[in-house]
């Protein structure tokens, strides 16, 4: 067996825990799927159990195309054993990492990799996305990032096909249990996790939301999704370039292009 490119996980996985990524990709990236010739899609490194892979393919099945083949790939060889129980037509499971082995030289339309790289150091980073974008057939993205146990704080970028520089930055809460907007920084993707210092980027953006946050308070009897649609309101008026619409916003959703946030390594 050859030695697939990286490390194994922790494995901590929970059903439902990767909705929220899951929800943006069949707004963001579906089109694509749709018109792609060889629409698979990977889930690299799904953990322990193959649960959140189940449910990526349930959804893409049924919301994307109905011939959607979804093919979770695992570092472990035991966990990939394990998740041949659940698989059936158009759900299959591989034993590789970054490098993402397809038969037949397959290159996939679209691969997850959530809560994989938090172990690994900054540094490698960006190799870690250069060798998963290369794998990826023309006009695919690859969305990497992470989340909280339970999937109600995620974060993740996204990146085109042959790049190793992302897109966007996408914040995703559960608005009624947020505090402020800066409790995301714990989950934020590696590239920028320890960036959230003075004199960074992603420090200020997270600080400009917190202020506005705070002054929308007024907001309160009215519920929490309402003042987070009015703080990227606030966000637009003071000159942030903010995706999509309150149709996204409402759902705790925010979208920004990778520039707003970027660390200055990767502006050089």
């Amino acid at each position: 067996m050859t030695r697939a490119l990286g490390d194994i996980t922790r494995g901590t996985t929970n059903p439902n825990r990767l909705r929220r990524v899951d929800r943006w990709m069949l707004h963001a990236v579906c089109g694509t799927i749709r018109a792609c010739e060889d629409p698979v899609v990977v889930d690299l490194g799904y953990g322990a159990t193959p649960v959140t892979t189940l449910e990526m393919y349930q959804r893409f099945a049924k919301h994307v195309r109905p011939d959607v083949e979804v093919v979770g790939i695992e570092i472990d060889p035991q966990r990939v054993a394990e998740a041949h129980s659940v698989a059936q037509s158009g759900l299959e499971f591989r034993y590789g990492g970054f490098e993402v082995p397809l038969a037949n030289g397959r290159m996939p339309i679209a691969i997850r990799a959530f809560n994989v790289l938090r172990q690994y150091d900054e540094s490698e980073v960006q190799q870690a996305w250069s060798t998963m974008t290369s794998r990826l057939a023309p006009n695919g993205f690859l969305v990497e990032g992470t989340c909280d146990e339970i999937g109600r704080r995620a974060t993740w970028v996204s990146i085109r096909a042959g790049q190793s520089v992302p897109e966007t930055l996408t914040i995703s809460v559960h608005v009624g249990s947020l505090e402020m907007p800066s409790d995301i920084a714990p989950r934020l993707p590696k590239a920028l996790i320890h960036r959230n210092v003075a004199g960074e980027k992603i420090y200020d953006f997270l600080q400009q939301m917190d202020r506005l946050w705070n002054s929308h308070a007024s907001l309160i009897p009215f519920g929490a999704r309402q003042r987070w649609v009015a703080t990227i309101e606030s966000l637009v008026e003071q000159g942030v370039p903010v995706q999509d619409s309150k149709v996204r916003w409402r759902l705790g959703e925010l979208t920004v292009p990778w520039e707003v946030v970027a660390p200055t390594s990767y502006l050089d």
